[in-house]
């Protein structure tokens, strides 16, 4: 045999590089076909589990009590209530947070993208990438200290504000990344046209980059959330549904861990989970929707 042959027998390099380039192309899409189990496994067992409570009085009724719930265990029936107050509660507490971080957040964000090489923009931003690794439960007690002794009471204030300052990093940066890829140029053609800087910033600049401040804006909704720490020791919970602000307020993942600790009630943690994680898979779901569908050009 001669060494042409013998050559032309060997599998070719672009062949190995092909085979190996498909058999590392199937290990990573396996592994990470691994990275969702976890969560199909927590959505899977949450369905199972909560879907006999999740009816139409989990959101028309409020939390029953252990009494009620240990009638309706002993007589093998659904536990009555809902978690009207949570829902509602989660939703004023967040309502006091987006008017806290949104506009602190916006305007900390284009002070960072239009001053990028500034020194105070260089602390701004190391001391928000130092707030967003806070733990929460740190920034509930130091919220404890500033407002709920200043008040002499929990309230939902107290929660709306420790929630905003939760939001405050992530809308700080999504705003100073999503104008840093607006082109130059737009602002300079705005600013050429006689428009003063306020008006091509809020009117050019900000809306060009709606898909990715609205985007982080979101994310940010869907973090504080499921946040039940901070929430224990500013709003602490209440079995009933108003409006006071100044008052200690409920939320759905407080009520959980009230669930979670009471043995009658333990169904409702099911179905009260199930319902937090939808709405947070919706949040993640639209965000990854808006942001596909409105990028920067």
């Amino acid at each position: 045999m001669n060494k042409i042959e013998e050559v032309s027998r060997r599998p070719s390099k672009t062949g190995r590089r092909i085979a190996l380039s498909k058999f590392v192309f199937i290990v990573v899409i396996i592994l990470s076909a691994f990275t969702a189990i976890p969560l199909l496994s927590i959505l899977f067992e949450l369905i199972a589990k909560g879907w006999r409570q999740f009816n139409g009085a989990l959101f028309t009724e409020v939390a029953p009590t252990s009494m009620e719930a240990m009638f309706a265990r002993q007589g093998g029936n659904v536990i009555p209530g809902g978690i009207l107050n949570g829902i509602t509660g989660t939703l004023t507490m967040l309502g006091l947070a987006i008017l806290l971080s949104i506009p602190l957040g916006v305007l900390a964000g284009i002070y960072l993208a239009e001053k990028k090489d500034a020194k105070l923009a260089n602390v701004i931003r190391t001391l928000t990438d130092i707030l967003q690794g806070v733990p929460s439960i740190v920034i509930g007690i130091v919220i404890y200290m500033w407002v709920v002794k200043s008040m002499n009471n929990y309230s939902a204030l107290a929660g709306g504000i420790a929630l905003g300052l939760m939001m405050i990093p992530m809308i700080v940066r999504s705003t100073e990344e999503s104008l840093r890829m607006i082109p130059d140029s737009l602002k300079e053609a705005g600013l050429a046209l006689g428009g003063s800087y306020t008006n091509v910033m809020f009117k050019v600049i900000l809306p060009s980059a709606f898909g990715g401040l609205f985007t982080g804006i979101l994310l940010s909704i869907s973090r504080v959330m499921g946040e039940t720490a901070p929430l224990l020791v500013t709003a602490l919970g209440a079995n009933y549904v108003h409006g006071d602000i100044t008052k200690p307020m409920s939320a759905v993942s407080l009520l959980i861990w009230e669930f979670y600790n009471d043995p009658n009630l333990a169904d409702l943690v099911w179905s009260s989970s199930l319902l937090l994680l939808l709405l947070i898979l919706g949040m993640n779901l639209l965000a990854k929707m808006i942001a596909s569908r409105w990028r920067i050009q």
